[in-house]
């Protein structure tokens, strides 16, 4: 098998990886140090003193932090004992290994940035676990509550449209179930645009009613295989035996309003009996600041559940519905917040491989994820996404995703140069979408 190409690096000066280490992530960090100053008196409220010196503590942490990602030095390992810690840490000296002909070290400018990017999020969190008693504290948590809120009138509209569609779904015909399936996909899809770490923190949130933008956006999806999709769980509706299981994960990306897209298209497919089960995972710890944790997951449900429009708490309260009867599973696993590409999960997180072989269908929401499918390399756009994936084929899967970052694969051939000649920053921006599909058809 030839070696895969280099990974993506703040080393190529200009690029997108490069922007994002050198003024990006300063921002984000900044951005949580002005958090944990703006909270100092509802830490000393609860815990006294010893809350303002946990906020200091942590300030202190970050500041330092910060400065080592701004100078490029060398990436040192983390020393609280977690249970993510050893894997981290042994990471680290692989790609210490890495560089070893050069005699370098791992550094912030140096190494891959899907390295750099997920290590500044857990140094993060070790600062804030390392500042006891805030050590529960989601520096995040605000900006995620806030894109949830600023998103109303289209969380409504999202809504009243489910709430319709469950009125007549038993009369739809397969065609028209279809039409239905699609629709949500791309609201789905393009509910990804709402990502915090790409806006450095600043709002990013949906103010428009996304289901009468699908027609104008359909020329964004570059890749399309939702037929895929459809033929897929169509299929195992109709082979579906009594009582018997079919099972679909959403690997879950950002809160807010992206995950009520989310949770808008888990409810179809269990009401269109396209799926029996809808299993989610998302982060064990914050994580590029709007990534879904189980608080958040949690937390969007009791507003939908408390919501002053009717179908939105309709929506809320058949949801909790749907956990309390197990047919919404919620899990998290530290490999999601590790710096591993997917291909090493196996080998890394075997338990988890394991537990995705026993779905029929595996979405993956958004641009990390595809990165870390893809390994976050400099593939050609012409590369098969299967290829891609090197070895990476736990069960049929889909990367549902916009954009963010330089890599893209699978395309037609002059498809992905023509896009550089008319708009170079095509890849990064949130504007294209593509829905990947690898398994057996």
């Amino acid at each position: 098998m030839a070696e895969p190409p280099l990974f993506l690096s703040a080393k190529d000066v200009g690029s997108f990886a490069y922007l994002t280490i050198k003024d990006r992530t300063p921002q984000i960090l900044t951005r949580a140090i002005d958090t944990l100053h703006r909270h100092k008196s509802e830490f000393f409220e609860k815990h006294g003193e010893e809350g303002v010196e946990a906020e200091k503590k942590a300030i202190s942490l970050l500041s330092k932090l910060r400065n080592e990602l701004q100078t490029d030095k060398p990436i040192v390992p983390l020393v609280e004992d977690c249970a993510d810690t050893d894997l981290w840490n042994q990471h680290l000296e692989y790609q210490r290994s890495l560089l070893n002909e050069s005699n370098g070290q791992p550094s912030w400018f140096r190494s891959p940035w899907l390295f750099v990017e997920c290590y500044m999020y857990r140094r993060l969190h070790e600062a804030i676990i390392q500042s006891p008693p805030i050590n529960d504290f989601d520096v995040f948590k605000e900006s995620k509550d806030q894109n949830f809120f600023e998103s109303q009138e289209s969380v409504f509209a999202l809504c009243t449209y489910l709430q319709e569609l469950m009125r007549t779904i038993e009369d739809l015909d397969e065609n028209q179930l279809k039409n239905e399936f699609f629709k949500l996909l791309q609201v789905s899809l393009w509910g990804n645009k709402c990502d915090l770490s790409l806006s450095g923190g600043e709002s990013s949130s949906q103010k428009t009613n996304v289901m009468n933008s699908l027609e104008d956006l359909k020329p964004f999806i570059l890749v399309n295989d939702m037929e895929h999709l459809w033929s897929l769980l169509s299929k195992c509706k109709k082979t579906r035996e009594e009582a018997s299981i079919d099972r679909v994960y959403i690997i879950l990306d950002n809160s807010g309003f992206e995950l009520v897209t989310d949770l808008v298209l888990a409810d179809f497919l269990l009401c269109s009996k396209l799926a029996t089960e809808i299993h989610f995972y998302g982060k064990t710890i914050p994580w590029f600041v709007s990534d879904t944790t189980i608080r958040d997951f949690n937390w969007v449900i009791e507003q939908m559940k408390r919501g002053n429009h009717k179908w939105m708490s309709k929506c809320g309260v058949g949801w909790e519905n749907y956990i309390k009867m197990g047919r919404w599973v919620y899990h998290d696993h530290i490999f999601w917040t590790l710096p591993h590409e997917y291909s090493a999960m196996p080998q890394v997180a075997p338990d988890l491989y394991a537990e995705l072989q026993k779905t029929r269908l595996i979405l993956f929401k958004g641009d990390l994820n595809y990165r870390k499918l893809t390994g976050d390399r400099k593939w050609d756009f012409t590369i098969p996404f299967h290829q891609a994936l090197r070895g990476f084929h736990p069960a049929p899967l889909c990367s549902i995703r916009t954009l963010k970052a330089e890599i893209q694969v699978g395309l037609q051939p002059g498809q992905g140069e023509q896009l550089t000649a008319s708009e170079p920053d095509w890849q990064t921006t949130g504007k294209y979408g593509v829905f990947q599909f690898d398994g057996p058809l």
